[in-house]
């Protein structure tokens, strides 16, 4: 601003003076006042968003996911305005879609936005009138309206043709996320959530789900932090503390800051600290850092009430999956409450929804819903829930039992909790299928009875498994499970059990090729059945032990006691044992070349089994009925047998007696020469075994003209 010498009495703004935005000149004024307002600062674009940590790692397949949705190259044909980013807490959302976005930045000239909506923090989510007046300032609105309406129309005024991307981070609510949308044809605007929020879909969302780092991903992220060297010196350790972390960013992150700052520690000891589960959410922690544990506290604190006490119903149970019903038998609902429940804990990502109906907690997620039982449940309603689920599991069970081996003796079952929900299945097919998909949840609630000290309990358990061993030969579990079932029986006082126990693990142990194990099983039954002047069970070891002795090769001996059950079994009215006992002697009559004596044994076999309405051991009768024909001669009247048992073995799920069937036709393909047949069946049966019995598949593939 410039004065004009010698006279006082007049203002001038002239010279070299600049003005920027309005002025008044003041003092003495003559003439009237001037206004001068100049050209205003231009606001530049915002770039608003988080810086990306130099240790991000393994997450290209995300990245190139999220690259295809904002291209067209995912399942649509055209490009998406909304991108939604969900996963549980910790496992990296932010720091994937800031570290996607900022390379794009030419992409979007007119800025990049971000807000956290706080969807799970403890004052509440961030209204979207306060994230609105936040983006309008940031673009360069010199006045923003109070009223949210108003706000809202003039976002859509600044947005109608900005090439912006914005991001909404951690947002809860679709209805959060709505006012918040951009109106131009330019822009993008990604979410992310804790909660999958698929009521978005409705405004033409892209979903991506994010999912736990690749140990090799996780590996790396460690060696960033702490250094090459450490994770070299300790390569199985620091593997081990990956794996602890289970994949989530933000653990591994706090497990490597807490290493960083003990230089001397060793990566084993932490791995140690991390493995008890009481004191993993503990040990990831560094101060002044959001930790797991906060995270899942966050998430956990906006639940339902009926949501969190599913969450904590399900924590301390020993089943690693979870379905509706057992959720129901857990918290004493219904089916539908269950369904429901579970649908909102998958939506907010605190489990995983992992297939049909199936849903699993995240390894962390676990050891948190653990802790809020343990914290807000009392001692005696964890127990009772495990209870109603071991009960669930038991009935369910016991129903499959019926429907695949009706004909099997079933010992009495005690059921503290009993009309659960539905059964899952309506036939013997459905049923094996449900023991198969559940087989190692029984196993779990089996040790968790055990160790609950409900003997009784624990024993019915295991026996309610005998048509998944028998059909499927899941040897190590089968073992496994009448280890744990014979203990129990003897602690329950239970000698009826512990006969049962006894005779089905000693015929695991036996098809496991532990027979001198399995001998050892059935002599102890024997003993105790004739002490308890059980003429039935005592058969039943009198055949376990013909079977070993065949076996090992002792025919003689084989054929001895099997003719002592068959006669145990005439003299009480036992025709079901009499006929799996003429099985193994038209077996040793078939290995011995006999095979008139072996059809005699087998066609009475079936019409024994027939008449018991025991299906699955008629067709093992029938498919060595038919090899023995074959081998006598009558090729295709055997063959006609063996696939007549096929079509059993096959319609019921018995995977190991469809190898066994497989492998008989080829061999006796074999014996007529055909030898593409031959080698199609053996190919087949070979497929089987591998998953059923490594032992046969090893058999077969060192036979002569093994597959």
């Amino acid at each position: 601003m410039g004065q004009v010498p010698g006279d006082a009495h007049e203002n001038l703004i002239g010279g070299r003076a600049r003005i920027h935005g309005p002025a008044v000149q003041a003092r003495d004024v003559h003439g009237g006042i001037h206004v001068h307002t100049g050209a205003p600062t231009a606001v530049p674009p915002p770039r608003q968003l988080l810086p990306v940590p130099v240790h991000f790692t393994g997450r290209g397949a995300d990245l190139a996911a999220l690259d295809g949705l904002l291209t067209g190259g995912g399942r649509d044909t055209t490009s998406r305005s909304l991108i939604v980013v969900s996963g549980p807490a910790g496992i990296g959302k932010t720091t994937l879609v800031c570290s996607w976005l900022q390379p794009l930045a030419p992409e979007f000239p007119d800025g990049q936005l971000y807000a956290d909506l706080r969807g799970h923090s403890a004052e509440g989510p961030a209204s979207p009138g306060e994230i609105l007046s936040q983006f309008l300032r940031a673009l360069g609105a010199g006045s923003v309206p109070a009223d949210m309406a108003e706000k809202a129309s003039l976002w859509r005024s600044w947005t109608a043709d900005a090439r912006i991307a914005v991001v909404l981070d951690n947002a809860f609510t679709a209805a959060q996320v709505r006012p918040l949308l951009h109106a131009g044809p330019g822009g993008l605007t990604v979410v992310t959530s804790r909660r999958r929020l698929t009521g978005l879909r409705m405004d033409g969302a892209a979903m991506h789900q994010l999912e736990a780092l690749e140990p090799a991903a996780g590996a790396e992220l460690l060696s960033r932090a702490i250094g090459d060297d450490r994770v070299a010196n300790e390569p199985q350790a620091a593997r081990q503390v990956v794996a602890l972390c289970a994949g989530l960013p933000l653990a591994v992150c706090l497990a490597s800051a807490r290493l960083a700052s003990r230089p001397r520690q060793s990566l084993k000891t932490l791995a140690d600290a991390l493995t008890r589960d009481t004191e993993r959410l503990a040990a990831l922690h560094v101060e002044g850092e959001t930790t797991v544990s906060n995270a899942l506290d966050a998430s956990y604190a906006v639940l339902t009430e009926e949501a969190a006490l599913l969450y904590r119903r399900l924590g301390p149970l020993p089943m690693r999956t979870f379905d509706a019903r057992s959720a129901a038998a857990a918290c004493a609902a219904s089916l539908e409450w269950a369904e429901s429940r579970l649908d909102e804990l998958v939506e907010a990502n605190l489990m995983e929804d992992i297939g049909p109906g199936i849903c699993r907690f995240h390894d962390l997620v676990r050891v948190h819903a653990h802790g809020r039982a343990t914290e807000e449940e009392s001692a005696t309603a964890r127990a009772e829930a495990l209870r109603r689920v071991c009960d669930w599991y038991l009935e369910t069970a016991t129903e499959a039992e019926k429907l695949i081996t009706p004909a099997q003796f079933t010992l009495d079952r005690d059921v503290v909790h009993p009309a659960g929900p539905p059964t899952p299945f309506t036939d013997d097919q459905g049923a094996l299928a449900w023991l198969d998909a559940h087989r190692m949840n029984l196993m779990a609630v089996i040790r968790a009875a055990a160790a609950s000290e409900w003997h009784a309990m624990t024993w019915q358990l295991v026996d309610a498994m005998w048509p998944l061993f028998l059909r499927l030969r899941y040897y190590d579990l089968w073992i496994e499970a009448h280890e744990i079932g014979l203990a129990a029986a003897r602690r329950d006082g239970n000698a009826e059990a512990e006969r049962q126990m006894l005779n089905s693990g000693a015929i695991g142990l036996s098809a496991a090729g532990r027979v001198d194990d399995a001998a050892e099983w059935y002599e102890q039954s024997r003993r105790a059945a004739r002490e308890a002047g059980d003429v039935r069970d005592e058969g039943q070891a009198l055949l376990g032990l013909g079977g070993c002795h065949r076996e090992a090769g002792r025919t003689a001996r084989a054929v001895d006691y099997l003719h002592q059950a068959i006669a145990l079994w005439e003299a009480c009215g036992y025709p079901r044992g009499v006929a799996l006992a003429r099985i193994v002697l038209g077996e040793i009559a078939l290995a011995e070349d006999d095979t008139g004596r072996a059809v005699e044994y087998f066609t009475r076999a079936r019409a024994g089994l027939l008449a018991v309405n025991d299906p699955h051991d008629a067709a093992r009768a029938l498919v060595f009925l038919g090899r023995a024909r074959a081998r006598a001669g009558e090729h295709q009247v055997g063959v006609a047998a063996m696939d007549e048992a096929l079509s059993v073995f096959t319609s019921s799920g018995a995977a190991h007696w469809q190898a066994r069937a497989l492998e008989m036709l080829g061999d006796s393909a074999r014996e007529r020469g055909e030898e593409e047949a031959a080698r199609t069946f053996r190919a087949r049966a070979l497929a089987l075994f591998e998953v059923t019995s490594p032992s046969d598949a090893r058999r077969l593939r060192e036979a002569p003209g093994g597959t």
